[in-house]
């Protein structure tokens, strides 16, 4: 299933704040399990993020390919990195 519009909205409620709530990384993937989540560290993707948030980078995924690889397009998008920018979340 691909990255849709719903997703998104969800995804910024929950990560356009300057703090975002504890277990944020566990509330994402709770209410959206039909998607592949990922998180790291910023500093591991070279990549310029598909969205920015205070504490966070969003990077899609598209796996449905032989190879997975991040992409700009939500509608390509299987899954989701989610990079963390400075300390705590």
């Amino acid at each position: 299933m691909v990255v849709s519009t719903e997703d998104l909205g969800l995804i910024d409620g929950l990560l356009d704040v300057p703090i975002p709530a504890g277990g944020v990384f566990a509330d994402l993937r709770r209410q959206m399990p039909h998607l592949s989540w990922t998180r790291c560290d910023a500093s591991d993707v070279a990549e310029e993020p598909f969205r920015r948030y205070p504490r966070f980078d969003l990077h899609l995924l598209d796996a449905s390919d032989h190879c997975v690889r991040l992409t700009p397009d939500p509608a390509q998008a299987t899954g989701v990195v989610l990079a963390q920018r400075g300390e705590g979340a």
